[in-house]
């Protein structure tokens, strides 16, 4: 992903206010990002950890930004797994999260949204290059797929996540 902005962020979020756009904070580490290991930009904000956002690179038309809502704690037993809907990494209880993103437009203000299980960290792009590893009770099941091929499968979910919050 080419390094963005803060302008170039703030300004590409399709389903929230521009104030709301305005205000956000931006990752604490914003400096110091591996631009160079992401596909897309994801991060919880750090002052209102119950709102996240992802920023989606796109050949035409410049970043696409959504804003998410991050749904409470909830009570998962310790053995249980689940796995990411966007990058397929598989992780321990607390790993992935059910993510909910306001549609844009009316419908959106309307309080329709979609939602998405992702990793918790929103850190796909380092899973999927083995930079960062899942915290799993079982063996981890490897893919015969290369990295590329992981991060087109990584964009095209991605992408088809957007294509439902855009419609």
């Amino acid at each position: 992903m080419e390094p963005l902005s803060d302008q170039q962020i703030r300004t590409s979020f399709v389903n929230c206010t521009k104030g709301e756009a305005k205000r956000l904070r931006l990752p604490l580490d914003f400096a110091d990002l591996p631009w160079q290991d992401l596909d897309f930009l994801g991060w919880t904000d750090p002052g209102a950890p119950l709102r996240a956002y992802l920023v989606i690179p796109r050949k035409t038309g410049g970043p696409l930004g959504l804003s998410l809502r991050v749904p409470g704690t909830t009570n998962s037993g310790a053995f249980k797994s689940s796995i990411c809907n966007v990058c397929l990494t598989g992780h321990a209880s607390s790993g992935v999260s059910l993510l909910v993103a306001p549609l844009a437009g009316e419908r959106g203000r309307q309080g329709s949204s979609v939602g998405l299980y992702l990793c918790a960290d929103l850190a796909c792009s380092l899973y999927i290059r083995g930079i960062r590893q899942p915290k799993l009770r079982f063996v981890r099941n490897e893919e015969s797929l290369t990295v590329d091929e992981k991060i087109t499968r990584v964009m095209g979910n991605l992408e088809a996540f957007a294509a439902k919050v855009t419609a």
